[in-house]
């Protein structure tokens, strides 16, 4: 892939299983916050398979789109918008019921030093959301921040490990996810809390800045030496499945590749592409910030992009000078501060 509308297609491209379940699902479907990193990519994918599927549901999306063309950009594409300060609760609650909501809103970036943001956003906000839609079916996404940081040789962190986040980006998110399991259990609607972590595309993502920092000649530190990662679009596909497979009392979910990943390892196979060596720094510390998404492998399939496949569609990117966004992971952060 060289071109934007290449890769806005294959994010959008559902499975046969995907259009399967979207004719599964009954009414129609609200994404809150749809301006991040996933959401116009994710209502694309759900508008496709609706289409593919047959089938009358509408797609809305509510988000500031407080900038650029994203709101007209996401019409033209059959998505219903909706301008809103979530924060403001009279706007929130004029919003149109809906039977599916996905659940995209939050704050990472930008927490240190703004922290009262950050929980309003991440612990406050969910309880509005869920009073307003506690007649809906709910997917929830989070992070594998929740989770401590865990011996590398584990497997990851599963849904039974206890919670114990480092930071407040962390602590707010377990904040969310105790917020939306409350009035999941009191008012009993179906609820998937999907931690994710961490999902990439060609423009962002752990990949792509280890393959900038090769190319660039800038050393790689691996410190923090492994990673889980999984495509985009995968993660996508899963976060819309997962309103079919929401409950009462609420599924966890780890959604991330089945890789392990060696950074060592990914800045060598880049180097190796690039016709250059890796500059390493560091030495890999016996834990890392992992998750074991075997549940949900085994509810929706393995992803169908594979690690090897997404490091050469970044490669080519990178040497084909592609658009990029200015949105570190900050993979490397040991201590939680964001």
């Amino acid at each position: 892939m060289r071109t934007i509308a290449e890769l806005e297609a294959k994010l959008a491209e559902p499975s046969e299983a995907l259009i399967k379940d979207i004719a599964a699902l009954d009414g129609d479907i609200m994404l809150l916050g749809i301006g991040g990193k996933m959401g116009p990519s994710l209502a694309r994918l759900a508008m496709n398979a609706i289409k593919e599927a047959g089938v009358n549901k509408k797609v809305i999306g509510a988000s500031r789109f407080s900038s650029g063309t994203l709101k007209e950009e996401l019409e033209a594409d059959g998505v219903e918008t909706i301008q809103i300060d979530l924060l403001d609760d009279q706007a929130l609650q004029q919003l149109p019921n809906v039977e599916n909501v996905i659940y995209m809103a939050g704050n990472k970036f930008g927490t240190t030093g703004n922290e009262h943001f950050t929980w309003a956003m991440n612990s406050y906000l969910p309880g509005r959301v869920a009073e307003k839609y506690k007649s809906s079916r709910i997917v929830a996404f989070s992070t594998g921040n929740v989770y401590p940081l865990t011996p590398v040789f584990s497997g990851g962190a599963t849904e039974k490990t206890p919670p114990n986040p480092n930071g407040e980006y962390g602590q707010s998110s377990l904040g969310r996810e105790r917020v939306f399991e409350h009035f999941s259990r009191k008012y009993n609607f179906p609820l998937t809390v999907f931690r994710l972590n961490y999902a990439i595309d060609l423009r962002y993502g752990v990949l792509l800045e280890l393959a900038k920092t090769v190319k660039e000649g800038r050393p790689v530190d691996v410190t923090m030496g492994h990673a889980n990662v999984i495509w985009q679009g995968d993660a996508n596909e899963m976060a819309i499945r997962s309103l079919n497979a929401a409950d009462t009392p609420p599924l966890f979910l780890n959604v991330t590749g089945p890789e392990t990943i060696s950074l060592r390892w990914v800045a060598k196979e880049f180097a190796d592409r690039f016709g250059t060596e890796a500059q390493i720094i560091g030495q890999e510390s016996d834990t890392a910030l992992l998750s074991n998404a075997t549940k949900a492998m085994q509810l929706f399939g393995y992803p169908r992009v594979s690690l090897l496949q997404m490091i050469d569609w970044i490669a080519e990117w990178v040497e084909a000078g592609g658009d990029t966004w200015n949105k570190p992971t900050h993979f490397q952060e040991r201590e939680g501060k964001y």
